[in-house]
C-alpha cells in the first residue's frame, strides 16, 4: 500500500467533553453490527483514539476503525505466539525495555540495522506481535509507548521499500495515537535527507513526536535525561546499563506475556458467552410476559388485573476497555 500525502495537516480541532462524546456515539453508530463482533474496540477511549487521528471527523474515524476490526478479524494479531516469531527475535532488532520512561510508557527499542531474515511477512508479524504486547503492558493510566529507534548498523542499502511501506501502513492505521514519542539516535545523514523526503506524507502530530538525538550533540542529549532514567537506559543510549539486549531473558518475559495474553483471551470469551446468554433469558423473558399479556386480552375479562408487574431483566450492557485496548468487561445493569 503506497504513502499518500496527508490532507489533515492543518490545525488540530479542539471540542468540548460534551462534544467529543457525541462524535463517539456517532462513530459507534456509523460503525455497525461490525462493533458487536470486537467490542473492547469500540469503547469510548477506543474510538476517541480513532477520533483523535483523524482530527475528529467522524466519516474518516469510521471508516479507519472499521478497517482496523476487519483486520484484527482476518490477521487475528492477538494470537500470535512467542514461538511464531522467536527466529525474528534473535538479534534483538525489536524488543519491548525491561523499564519505563519517566512517564510510565513502555519502550519499544527497533535497529533496523539488525535485520536478520528477507521474509516481509515474518518481519511484519514480528512487529504486530511487538505492538500487542506493549499495549498488553500498557498501565491502566497509559495509552502511549516511546520508540526509541537505534540506527547504528542501518545503511540505505538494507532497506526494503515494501517493507518500510506495510510496516508505516500497519503503525498508521492499526494503532492510532500509540506513539508517544519517538527517538532516532544517531541517524546517518543519508537518513535526514530521507526524512525531509517522507515528513510531508506524515500527520502534522505525528512528525512532531519524532526527535533526532546524536550521541556527540549535547543539547540534543538532553531529550534523553528528561525522558529516561539514566541508570536503567542501555550504554547503546547514553545510559548507564551494560547490559543491554539477552535474548534469554527476553525470550522467558515473553513466554509469560503469551501465558497473560491467553488468559486474557480466555476472559473476554467467557463474558462474551456470559452476554450471550444473558440477552437470551432477556430476550425469552420479554416474550414470555408478552404472551401472558396477551392470552389475558384475549380472555375478555376487562376486570382482570394485568400481569404482574414487568421487571426490567437488562436495562444496559455495556462494553467497557480497559486502557490498554486489549481486556474488556461485560457489565449488566438490573
Amino acid at each position: 500500500m503506497p504513502l499518500r500525502k496527508s490532507r489533515s495537516n492543518g490545525a488540530e480541532v479542539t471540542l468540548s467533553v460534551e462534544e467529543q462524546q457525541a462524535k463517539i456515539n456517532e462513530v459507534r453508530k456509523l460503525v455497525g453490527p461490525l462493533a458487536d463482533q470486537l467490542p473492547n474496540f469500540c469503547s469510548d477511549s477506543s474510538i476517541s483514539r480513532y477520533l483523535r487521528a483523524r482530527n475528529w471527523q467522524t466519516e474518516k474515524a469510521c471508516k479507519m476503525l472499521q478497517d482496523t476490526l476487519k483486520w484484527r478479524l482476518q490477521y487475528k494479531p492477538e494470537t500470535i505466539k512467542w514461538e511464531d516469531i522467536a527466529h525474528e527475535a534473535e538479534t534483538g532488532k525489536i524488543y519491548r525495555a525491561n523499564y519505563l520512561d519517566k512517564y510510565g510508557r513502555p519502550v519499544l527499542v527497533m535497529r533496523p540495522g539488525f535485520q536478520n531474515t528477507k521474509s516481509t511477512k515474518g518481519q511484519i508479524r514480528y512487529l504486530v506481535y511487538s505492538m500487542e504486547h506493549a499495549i498488553l503492558n500498557l498501565a491502566d493510566d497509559q495509552e502511549q509507548m516511546v520508540w526509541l529507534i537505534d540506527f547504528q548498523g542501518w545503511t540505505m542499502g538494507g532497506v526494503s521499500l515494501k517493507v518500510t511501506r506495510e510496516t508505516a501502513h500497519i503503525l498508521q492505521d492499526y494503532y492510532p495515537e500509540r506513539l508517544g514519542l519517538a527517538i532516532l539516535y544517531n541517524p546517518p545523514k543519508i537518513f535526514e535527507s530521507f526524512w525531509k523526503v517522507v515528513k510531508p506524507f506524515l500527520e502534522s502530530k505525528t512528525y512532531k513526536k519524532v526527535k533526532f538525538v546524536y550521541s556527540d550533540v549535547t543539547e540534543s542529549q538532553k531529550i534523553m535525561t528528561e525522558v529516561f532514567d539514566m541508570n536503567v537506559l542501555e550504554t547503546a543510549f547514553g545510559g548507564r546499563n551494560s547490559v543491554g539486549f539477552s535474548l534469554a531473558e527476553f525470550s522467558e518475559r515473553m513466554k509469560e506475556d503469551d501465558m497473560k495474553m491467553q488468559a486474557l483471551l480466555k476472559s473476554q470469551e467467557g463474558q462474551l458467552v456470559s452476554r450471550s446468554v444473558v440477552l437470551q433469558e432477556s430476550q425469552f423473558s420479554i416474550s414470555e410476559t408478552q404472551s401472558e399479556t396477551s392470552s389475558e386480552d384475549d380472555s375478555g375479562d376487562s376486570s382482570s388485573p394485568k400481569t404482574a408487574e414487568q421487571k426490567e431483566l437488562v436495562s444496559e450492557n455495556e462494553i467497557k476497555e480497559d486502557k490498554n485496548g486489549v481486556g474488556f468487561t461485560a457489565v449488566v445493569k438490573s
